[in-house]
């Protein structure tokens, strides 16, 4: 039996690079939002929607989030919990990534939170990653 390890995956909605998928973070365009046109694109955007939005702001959905801006100002943030926190967001709301790693360190002093996050894009098993750094 043949298998599927010598595939490449194609989502349908990446194969028309004229309709745009969703909405691409961060919203900076002026007047109109960025658009994505790829399913890798959007779960990026996803990702980063995740991680900023705090719990109970998106409606129907009050454990939606991570809430990361909240914790720039606690005095001490326990980097183990909220790298679990991440994990389980990702496995709830973005199944289409498998989380390879969540690093966070904090420097209370100088209220900066640095998080780098490294996945897996299930579809194509490409790795990706991000990092998001926070300051008051």
């Amino acid at each position: 039996m043949p298998t599927t390890d010598n595939y490449i995956r194609i989502n349908p909605l990446d194969l028309n690079k004229n309709v745009a998928i969703g909405v691409a973070f961060p919203f900076n365009a002026d007047g109109v939002f960025n658009q994505t046109f790829t399913q890798k694109e959007q779960v990026k955007s996803n990702l980063i929607n995740v991680l900023l939005t705090e719990p109970g702001e998106r409606v129907n959905l009050p454990a939606f989030g991570v809430g990361l801006k909240n914790l720039l100002f606690e005095t001490e943030i326990d980097t183990n919990s909220l790298e679990a926190r991440i994990d389980n967001q990702v496995k709830l709301y973005i199944p289409e990534i498998t989380l390879i790693s969540a690093d966070s360190s904090f420097s209370p002093d100088d209220h900066l939170l640095y998080i780098k996050i490294v996945y897996k894009y299930n579809p194509s098993s490409e790795l990706d990653a991000i990092q998001l750094n926070f300051n008051t």
